[in-house]
């Protein structure tokens, strides 16, 4: 876990996400119709039982057990998983993982998010993650925190709802799981089939809910550069709106037009060209098979 990921931040990490999960269950628990649509592909029961499946990955990671949703071949899928083919393997798993009535699902979920938050695991500890990625539990609350913030304002969204995105709760998703795995290993996770710029691109992220810290993309891989060190780009952010557009649920234009992204330093017109690589599961992004 990183250095200001201390005993504060695991505290607040257990606050987001018993926070996040009961937000997510009170508008789930009220909704009118589990059917209505609330992306291009999923309904809301589809929705809930995707953050379900991450959930109970998560209890079989930290305890070591077997997977409480059967999905054949699922571990090998995982194994080789990248950020292009997230999507392929949603679609497996919800195509084998067919419980969609919402009260058990939501039974289901807030189940595995008492035995997250019943762990004694250090939260410093890394578990194999997608891709054969390394995250450590401190950063798998705040993955899972995300989901429930991403994915409940689909929802809201879809029934008309205001939904709230913590910015101090969402910031956790970067420096208790993005970059401490940067730290650590993300395995095949960021092998993405896009084009790699041809010069090493550096560009610095700030934000007052994170420490500054500067990512460098180039020979195909991805580091934490030193944090004294030169930079192309530098991108202040509102880790919620921030969140909402990496994971393309609002443009680029939007984000800026609104100054929750600010894109500043030497060179940021290198800026599309990492973002090309290192990207969240974005639609957007994703190359065309």
């Amino acid at each position: 876990m990183s250095e200001t990921a201390g005993p504060d931040r695991w505290s607040l990490a257990n606050t987001a996400l018993r926070t996040a999960a009961d937000r997510f269950t009170a508008m789930v628990g009220t909704a009118p119709s589990s059917t209505v649509k609330v992306t291009a592909d999923w309904t809301l029961a589809d929705t809930v039982a995707h953050v379900v499946s991450l959930a109970v990955l998560y209890v079989s990671r930290l305890e070591g057990g077997e997977i409480a949703i059967r999905v054949p071949d699922l571990d090998d899928m995982l194994a080789v998983t990248n950020v292009d083919t997230v999507a392929d393997v949603n679609n497996h798993v919800l195509a084998h993982f067919t419980e969609r009535d919402p009260e058990v699902l939501l039974s289901q979920l807030n189940a595995a998010v008492a035995r997250l938050l019943a762990t004694t695991a250090d939260p410093r500890s890394t578990v194999s993650w997608l891709g054969n990625a390394r995250v450590t539990v401190g950063g798998l609350f705040a993955h899972l925190t995300n989901e429930l913030l991403v994915h409940g304002w689909d929802i809201a969204r879809a029934l008309r709802r205001p939904w709230s995105m913590p910015d101090a709760h969402v910031a956790l998703y970067w420096d208790l799981f993005m970059f401490d795995m940067l730290r650590d290993s993300y395995g095949v996770l960021l092998n993405t089939a896009l084009p790699m710029p041809r010069h090493h691109v550096s560009v610095q992220f700030r934000s007052r809910f994170t420490p500054t810290t500067t990512l460098t993309l180039g020979d195909r891989r991805v580091w934490i550069a030193p944090p004294d060190g030169p930079f192309d780009v530098r991108v202040r952010f509102r880790p919620a709106r921030f969140n909402l557009m990496m994971f393309g649920r609002i443009s680029i234009a939007q984000a800026v037009l609104r100054r929750d992204v600010v894109i500043g330093g030497p060179r940021p017109w290198r800026l599309p060209a990492f973002l090309r690589v290192v990207h969240m599961p974005n639609g957007r992004l994703t190359p065309k098979t």
